[in-house]
């Protein structure tokens, strides 16, 4: 083992992975640390019985297809892997599900999806119609200018992207929309942000409403494992050094610059550049310390409040999912319209008023042993309420919680709790636990409109250490392995500016 590195990646989260691959693949020696002993950070897998449950994956969002590629397609082509996976394309949006008031089924067609809701909605035809317009408009002008890095970006050249780039998702859905049901079956991606419309940028909603429509969802046979498998094997596979079971204690400063860190086991390592996947919380005031947190870095993260944890509950049921009505992958469950108090209720222990429910055995039917399948069903939920409880409550109190989410499960599906065969439960300091994140975050920081990554930096006042994650971009799968690719980019780029050879 080398006892000098190029880069020291801290982390083998889904961007550690990328930026340690990307690295690898130009010829740079770089050292990958991993403090659990699998990689993945959130794409990974575990078992229980004889399932293995999918951690986090709901929809792989930027794959497109053979014939029209998604920008995760080029990037996983790029990395080396994407002959390595087989990914499994789902040909619904969603499913949402309202018992009582809604349930309706989205196909990832746009005709389709606009058809079924004038159906559903005869007297907001036109609306429908106009807001799907503004959509895709908004999403070319978006990618042409910002993702496309136009230099000539201007408010005359993309008037619809300057227009509505920072308003609240709820404002556009006011304005076009008047019933309330109409905008819940729009709008339950915000879920997948983490804020409600009321909060949620405009651009993020859009977005993803294109981009699941535009590029499909899809998922990996074998699970999120198989991907972060595939990503650490081909980093070694270039020359690249990883250690499992090796958290980082300390980043090395020298001279005013980072320059290695120092491991849990005591041992020093010498880097030319650190990145680092840990939060931006971890990384300043733990791992380089106080002393080295500028003011300015001290105000930017005071502006900003950590994001949602999750409650999820694993199931291994005893059969196959149509046997139970469950006919679409995903599924959102929800008892009422008001998405700002179901928010609201996740910052307490109150019972959810809304779910999602991932099955993936109806995409992939080899996803479960023959005649079961699975489901992870999965709620918002900020860690401060699960903080308080006393160690003496905390077991009754995740129990009694995951009753309340197989009541809500049961609305939609009734019957699941008698083919019940494998359950797990995971809170928020389950996810804290294994991620490392403050508040067992899933997504970084709460996504407001000041948060959006076109405002977060991927480099640190700290010359030689660079971010990536979902701390410094937006949560979920393509956006942080585009971070980690990122950051790779932005540190090769340095190099060749301060001219380090390889």
């Amino acid at each position: 083992m080398a006892s000098k590195y190029d880069v020291v990646v801290i982390g083998a989260g889904n961007a550690g992975l990328a930026a340690a691959l990307s690295l690898a693949k130009k010829g740079r020696e770089v050292l990958l640390l991993e403090r659990h002993n699998v990689p993945g950070g959130c794409a990974t897998s575990f078992v229980r019985g004889r399932f293995e449950f999918e951690v986090a994956l709901h929809q792989l969002s930027g794959m497109g297809t053979d014939d029209r590629p998604g920008p995760l397609r080029e990037l996983l082509r790029e990395l080396g892997v994407l002959d390595k996976l087989e990914f499994v394309q789902m040909k619904d949006l969603y499913r949402i599900i309202m018992p009582g008031v809604a349930d309706i089924r989205l196909k990832a067609l746009k005709d389709e999806v606009v058809s079924t809701l004038k159906e559903n909605f005869p007297k907001e035809k036109d609306s429908i119609d106009s807001f799907f317009d503004l959509v895709y408009e908004f999403c070319m002008q978006m990618i042409g200018g910002v993702y496309m890095h136009d230099p000539e970006i201007s408010r005359d050249k993309y008037p619809l992207y300057f227009k509505y780039a920072l308003k609240s998702s709820k404002e556009v859905l006011d304005h076009y929309f008047d019933d309330p049901v109409l905008k819940a079956v729009i709008s339950p991606y915000w879920s997948y942000m983490g804020i409600p419309p009321k909060y949620l940028s405009f651009s993020d909603l859009a977005i993803l409403i294109f981009a699941y429509i535009e590029f499909k969802p899809f998922h990996i046979k074998g699970g999120s494992q198989a991907l972060s498998n595939a990503l650490l094997d081909t980093f070694i596979q270039h020359g690249g050094t990883a250690r499992l079971n090796t958290p980082v204690e300390k980043i090395i400063i020298k001279d005013g610059r980072a320059s290695g860190v120092v491991t849990g086991h005591g041992e020093q390592i010498f880097s030319d550049y650190v990145i680092s996947n840990a939060s931006t919380i971890s990384t300043y005031y733990e791992l380089l310390g106080p002393e080295y947190v500028l003011e300015e870095v001290k105000i930017e993260l005071g502006r900003s409040t950590i994001g949602p944890s999750a409650f999820t509950l694993f199931l291994g049921l005893d059969c196959e999912p149509n046997d139970l009505g469950i006919e679409e992958t995903t599924n959102f469950i929800g008892t009422s319209l008001d998405m700002e108090r179901t928010y609201e209720l996740s910052k307490t222990l109150g019972r959810p008023e809304m779910g999602l429910l991932s099955c993936y055995d109806v995409s992939d039917p080899d996803f479960s042993p023959k005649g079961a399948s699975q489901a992870a069903f999965v709620t918002l939920q900020y860690a401060e309420a699960w903080c308080n409880i006393g160690p003496t409550e905390y077991y009754d109190t995740k129990y009694r919680y995951a009753e309340s989410m197989l009541d809500l499960v049961e609305r939609a599906f009734p019957g699941i709790r008698g083919h019940l065969e494998e359950v797990e439960a995971a809170t928020p300091l389950t996810h804290l636990r294994y991620l490392g994140h403050p508040g067992g975050a899933i997504y970084g920081f709460d996504q407001y409109a000041k948060d959006l990554n076109l405002f977060m930096s991927r480099r640190s006042p700290v010359d030689g250490l660079f971010l990536a994650g979902s701390w410094v971009d937006s949560g979920g799968f393509q956006p942080t392995l585009t971070s980690g690719r990122q950051a790779a980019k932005a540190v090769l780029k340095d190099m060749e500016n301060k001219g380090v050879k390889r």
